[in-house]
């Protein structure tokens, strides 16, 4: 119990990263003309991780690391609610 809770903390403070990430490439899509409208901003998560990974490829010829910055710490904060669940349910890792 003790263990699941913090891997629950560490999810969501990686959460909060990728939160912050996505801002921040939402922010980089409005400096250069795609508007994000703000109400829609949730629902357009993954389309504006797509666009800022096409015309950073485009620009700079690599992915920019507000990319990565992003899908990390998802893919991170997934595998450590999963690895919380099996815990808490005492499954053991």
């Amino acid at each position: 119990m003790f263990v699941s809770g913090f891997l629950f903390f560490f999810a969501a403070i990686c959460g909060l990263g990728a939160v912050v990430s996505a801002v921040l490439i939402t922010a980089w899509l409005d400096r250069r003309g795609t508007r994000t409208p703000f109400p829609f901003i949730g629902s357009f998560l993954v389309g504006n991780i797509r666009r800022y990974r096409k015309a950073t490829l485009e620009t700079a010829g690599s992915v920019g690391p507000l990319f990565y910055a992003c899908v990390v710490p998802l893919l991170v904060a997934l595998l450590l609610v999963i690895a919380g669940i099996l815990l808490r349910r005492g499954w053991g890792l």
